[in-house]
Parts: structure tokens; C-alpha cells; sequence
């Protein structure tokens, strides 16, 4: 029974070492309830040394959002439908990467209102995302980052 009760502890222990929270300053913080006033449990992380991400379900969809320290909206990230990626994109993972498949896709507005598409793309456990401008077209300085990992190792 003690060893029990020994093994608990020890595993408390690990979690609270281990489950360090991002400090988020309070300009990002106010931004996002500003912006997302119903949002609920939010995960946030830094996206480094000067960006937070925010991620959260609104209406059933994943979404994030990236703010600067001061608390500038950066970028939105939602997921979508891989039949709403344009369809010049989908034509180019087929024609491009033989064998691979879009798992799935997101759109994201910078904060210009500028639109990207990410097609995260995989073929056994190699995973890729790709980026395309509003109308399609590959990212061509995406194409020079050959972001290519195991599906094992890039667990979100």
C-alpha cells in the first residue's frame, strides 16, 4: 500500500515538473480576449522568443492565433476542409508528390489580410506542409525549406 501511495507521489511530482505553463504578457493576453471573447480552453505557446500562439475551438474548429509581445495580431490559422484548398494546390501535390496525400489542410490570414493555404501532405511516415499563395500557387520560398520529418516525431 505505501508503495502505492510512493508511486503516486512520484508521478505528481513528474507532472508538475514537467507541465511548465507559457507566461503569456498581459497586452497578448487582452488582445485575445478582445478578438475571441468566448474562446475556451486555450492552449497557448511560444512560437519564439517574441511571438504566442493561442490555440482553441471556435464553432468545432481548430483555430490558432499568432500576437507579438506587445500584443499585435500576427496570423490566423484555421483548419479547413481539404476540398476548400484551392484547386490549383491539390493539382500540384498530385502532379509533385507522387504517392502522397493531403491529411490535411489550413487557411491563414496574415495581418495584412493576406490568405495562405497549408497542405500538410504524407506518405508513409514522412510528413510535409506546404504553402500556397490565395489562388494556389506553391510558395516558391517554401519550396527551398525542405520541411520533411517522421510522423512520429512531430506530434503537436
Amino acid at each position: 500500500m505505501k508503495a502505492k501511495y510512493f508511486i503516486i507521489a512520484i508521478l505528481l511530482v513528474s507532472f508538475t515538473v514537467f507541465a511548465q505553463e507559457t507566461k503569456v504578457p498581459k497586452a497578448v493576453k487582452d488582445s485575445f480576449s478582445k478578438l475571441y471573447p468566448k474562446a475556451t480552453d486555450v492552449k497557448w505557446d511560444k512560437e519564439d522568443a517574441a511571438e504566442f500562439e493561442a490555440g482553441f475551438k471556435e464553432n468545432g474548429t481548430d483555430v490558432s492565433v499568432v500576437f507579438d509581445e506587445k500584443g499585435n495580431l500576427k496570423e490566423t490559422e484555421t483548419v479547413i476542409q481539404i476540398s476548400e484548398l484551392p484547386k490549383s494546390a491539390s493539382s500540384f501535390v498530385e502532379i509533385n508528390y507522387a504517392g502522397f496525400k493531403i491529411s490535411e489542410a489550413a487557411k491563414i490570414i496574415d495581418s495584412k489580410g493576406e490568405v495562405t493555404f497549408e497542405a500538410e501532405i504524407t506518405k508513409d511516415k514522412v510528413k510535409k506542409d506546404l504553402l500556397f499563395d490565395s489562388k494556389g500557387n506553391i510558395d516558391q520560398k517554401d519550396m527551398s525549406n525542405e520541411n520533411e520529418v517522421e510522423e512520429d516525431e512531430d506530434k503537436d
